[in-house]
């Protein structure tokens, strides 16, 4: 079973997560970039997605600098001991329904081979993706935002609820793009009681990757890189991860949408008649039975044909064939041709109206992967086509990091 340890960690000391936090590295564009940075000298977003100054080597070199100078200065300041903390997210979901997320922030150890053990990917990576962030796992030995995984154990929350009654020791307030606004929460856990049973429950049952398996992947390949030296190994066996409860009550998936470029799109979409039925749609948003493809022309519903969906489940088993994004992989994606350029985003709306923009050539909206997939899929060591879920709202960086030179001995062994 995955091992999940309490850790020494490196939080910000006087200034508020609202002014030093930052959405993960893989949802921030380069405006929201820049606005982050402008917001307070010592914003995370330096380190997680670092520029290099003149001088620097490069970015990631850059990155290592901030972060040795802020500890040194004191904007960083190291647990004293090992700590696990509770972390609670509150929001509105798209229809209006109050929702809350709670999880614990731990040191999760990391398989002796990936893909393997009791610690279940649930989707394909991108080798680029994985390249960026061995560069700065390299250069700063840290472990800057947590990676989410979702535990199969029953009981956590009940076991995290009691924690999260007193006064949060960090809180922020994040307003998102969408118009979602996320109150965010976190309670320093220093007590052996609740470290013991949080350590011991979420220790009895396998953990899937719910969200960051490049840099889960990325973690491996930087523990087996070291292996040989025991300084450079020390603290590189387990990765700053956030567990939550793999339940319905506490997740919320959204699709994630696919984005063309390179393309003409009403010839594309003509193609698509090989696999699918069209239907026109009066508005551009997602029917409850099946992806809807946009282009120029207008929205058009997606029904898959008999022969597409059996050419499907003749490749893919069923948990994975049921999916919208492994339909699009399977029958979508080769029609594109090979200039297409696809990318990925997660907000439906906004996404539709790049179309309308000329900044995107065509669009199609998937439907989300539900939690019974997700758990079905993770039992049966299954994964995903790469960018099939996308769990809201994101974690926070800057609640917690973890250095890996800072962690005692008795973590690495």
């Amino acid at each position: 079973m995955p091992d999940f340890l309490p850790f020494r960690g490196l939080r910000f000391g006087s200034s508020g997560l609202d002014q030093v936090g930052a959405p993960p590295y893989d949802v921030i564009d380069p405006v929201e970039r820049i606005a982050l940075a402008e917001r307070d000298p010592f914003n995370v977003i330096r380190l997680i997605l670092p520029v290099a100054e003149p001088g620097d080597a490069d970015e990631y070199a850059r990155a290592r600098a901030d972060l040795d100078a802020w500890t040194n200065d004191g904007v960083l300041a190291v647990d004293p001991e090992p700590t696990f903390t509770v972390y609670r997210m509150s929001y509105l979901d798209h229809e209006g329904t109050a929702r809350r997320t709670i999880g614990v922030l731990g040191a999760l150890g990391l398989p002796d081979a990936h893909g393997e053990g009791d610690i279940l990917p649930h989707e394909r990576t991108i080798p680029k993706h994985r390249d960026d962030r061995l560069r700065l796992l390299r250069a700063t030995r840290a472990n800057l935002d947590p990676i989410w995984g979702l535990s199969l154990a029953t009981g956590l929350r009940e076991v995290l609820l009691p924690i999260a009654v007193r006064e949060p020791d960090a809180t922020a307030t994040e307003h998102l793009a969408d118009g979602t606004e996320v109150t965010h929460e976190a309670w320093v856990v220093t007590d052996d009681g609740p470290i013991d049973d949080i350590r011991k429950l979420v220790s009895s049952a396998p953990v899937v990757l719910a969200d960051g398996h490049h840099r889960f992947q990325t973690a491996c390949t930087f523990r087996d890189e070291v292996a040989g030296d025991a300084a450079a190994a020390h603290g590189a066996d387990a990765i700053l991860t956030l567990i939550v409860e793999l339940d319905e009550v506490d997740l919320y998936v959204q699709p994630i949408e696919r984005v063309v470029r390179g393309i003409d799109g009403p010839a594309v979409r003509t193609s698509l008649e090989e696999v699918a039925t069209l239907t026109p749609l009066s508005t551009p948003a997602p029917d409850a039975r099946g992806p809807v493809w946009i282009d120029r022309d207008g929205a058009f519903l997606l029904t898959a044909t008999d022969e597409s969906r059996r050419a499907l489940e003749a490749d893919e088993p069923q948990p994975i064939a049921s999916t919208d994004a492994a339909w699009f992989e399977h029958a979508v994606a080769p029609l594109l041709g090979a200039d297409a350029d696809v990318t990925y985003r997660h907000d439906p709306a906004r996404v539709a109206r790049l179309v309308e923009s000329g900044e995107a050539d065509a669009v199609v909206l998937l439907r989300p992967v539900t939690v019974e997939q997700i758990r079905t899929a993770a039992i049966e060591r299954l994964r995903f086509p790469q960018k099939s879920t996308f769990f809201a709202p994101k974690p926070l960086t800057g609640v917690v990091m973890r250095r890996l030179d800072d962690q005692p001995q008795s973590e690495t062994n």
